[in-house]
């Protein structure tokens, strides 16, 4: 049976995705440039990171993210690797084995993807790992998991018709079954009201701290659409049971900041943060809260380095954050 490790667990490297699609990002590519460069810097401090970028900004991306970060040519469509790289599972034996689902540029919104649904396989087949191909319009931003058989996702996403409309919640529990590994998965209704492009990626909302610890995004503003949401996704984890028959403990990290770029009012979750070998980094947009909420989510992992990078603003802008550019490679 595979095995989807949890984020925290040992990695033998992080890979991204340069930003090319000028037309997603609406005037801001230089700043969706610079916010990659800043995160692939500072993940490269803690562990390799890797960077495919189209061929045509090669040199651009080598020379923004300094030596570094390795650079890889391949073509693309975008940058969320999160969701059109490979999912990696460990099998019995413990050797890393890449999933590649179907990628649809989350319900056909941006076109061409082309290159996209094909970035998984490519990326394995030069990392020199087997591909498991299955037959599931599926994304990595959709799940979050413990490593031991729990896995939430939201039902706004999962279940929404752009995806999989012929699939019922007991068939697409059952390919996550036999694909990852998972025993338990924990359905919260919502992700965020402005999540638009993803339909409500739970990567926005929920990450587990360690197995039985689930960690959830909360809004503090009762004025807020998000205020209601999240409270109901609180409520609904709180009823939970994990994969081992404990019931999920909750911590709820409290501020919800929003930011104007462009104006264009977006949604900078502190909850699309990623964990790496020795670290934590959490996207923040100069919210008098950033210190604070940061401090709550290192607290949640001892003996890692918390640290924020303030790109939160631009990476939202083109509809993610911090853990949608990034996709742990498992040490196998």
């Amino acid at each position: 049976m595979p095995r989807w490790p949890a984020e925290w667990e040992p990695h033998a490297g992080t890979a991204m995705c340069w930003p090319v699609r000028a037309d997603m990002w609406r005037g801001q590519l230089g700043a969706a440039e610079r916010a990659h460069a800043q995160v692939a810097d500072a993940i490269a401090r803690f562990e390799p990171v890797t960077m495919i970028t189209a061929p045509r900004t090669a040199e651009r991306a080598a020379a923004m993210c300094g030596a570094g970060v390795e650079v890889v040519e391949l073509p693309i469509d975008d940058s969320w690797f999160r969701d059109s790289g490979p999912i990696y599972v460990v099998d019995d034996g413990g050797a890393r084995v890449a999933t590649d689902w179907r990628f649809n540029a989350w319900g056909d919104k941006f076109l061409p993807y082309d290159d996209d649904a094909l970035a998984a396989r490519r990326f394995a087949d030069i990392a020199g790992d087997p591909v498991r191909s299955v037959d599931m319009v599926f994304e990595g931003g959709s799940i979050t998991g413990d490593g031991a058989g729990t896995i939430v996702t939201t039902t706004q996403c999962l279940m929404h018709p752009n995806r999989n409309p012929t699939m019922t919640m007991a068939d697409i529990e059952a390919v996550l079954r036999s694909e990852l590994g998972v025993e338990r998965l924990i359905w919260l209704p919502h992700g965020l009201a402005l999540d638009d492009d993803t339909d409500g990626h739970v990567d926005n909302i929920a990450a587990f701290a360690t197995p039985g610890h689930l960690v959830l995004q909360g809004c503090d503003d009762t004025g807020e659409d998000d205020w209601l949401r999240l409270d109901i996704d609180r409520r609904v984890a709180m009823g939970a049971i994990d994969a081992a028959g404990r019931p999920l403990e909750v911590t709820v990290i409290p501020v919800l900041p929003f930011a104007e770029v462009d104006g264009e009012r977006v949604v900078v979750p502190y909850l699309n943060y990623y964990v790496g070998n020795g670290f934590v980094v959490v996207p923040t947009c100069g919210h008098p809260a950033d210190a604070d909420m940061v401090a709550m989510i290192g607290d949640l992992y001892p003996g890692r380095e918390t640290f924020a990078v303030e790109v939160g603003a631009t990476l939202a802008y083109g509809g993610g954050g911090i853990h949608c550019i990034t996709q742990q490679i498992p040490a196998p």
